[in-house]
């Protein structure tokens, strides 16, 4: 089992059933993987959930993640603040550090510059990767 953690985009693409990336979702639910989340991360998911498709769904989403026994909830202490270009994104790399994540699945090209940086180690994979390591 491996602990991931999603951009907000890759949760949305993930999400409907007849999406080509629905495993993914699934794969956080069935034990093959850990979804690893920060109330910030969770905040941010609800938020744009709310604003793209509706609140009833956003509230379905957040209690199926909060619920799962396979969610691991982080609590970041340190923000590392690896990513200048959008601050904002930084909440899922501290996430991911501090959960000891294997890779943030994301299609942000934001998220580049961590392949630059050796400390703290931080993989990224795109949503195609993860299918294929699926």
């Amino acid at each position: 089992m491996d602990r991931l953690v999603l951009d907000t985009n890759s949760l949305i693409q993930s999400l409907p059933t007849k999406s080509r990336y629905h495993d993914l979702w699934v794969s956080l639910f069935d034990g093959r993987n850990m979804f690893c989340v920060s109330n910030e991360i969770l905040e941010e998911y609800e938020e744009i959930l709310q604003r793209k498709i509706n609140s009833g769904l956003a509230s379905r989403v957040i209690s199926a993640i909060l619920s799962n026994e396979y969610t691991s909830l982080v609590t970041p202490y340190f923000h590392f603040k690896l990513i200048q270009a959008d601050e904002d994104d930084n909440k899922f790399v501290d996430c991911a550090v501090c959960g000891n994540a294997k890779v943030i699945v994301t299609e942000d090209h934001h998220f580049n510059v961590l392949r630059e940086i050796s400390f703290p180690k931080v993989d990224i994979c795109s949503l195609d990767e993860i299918m294929n390591y699926l």
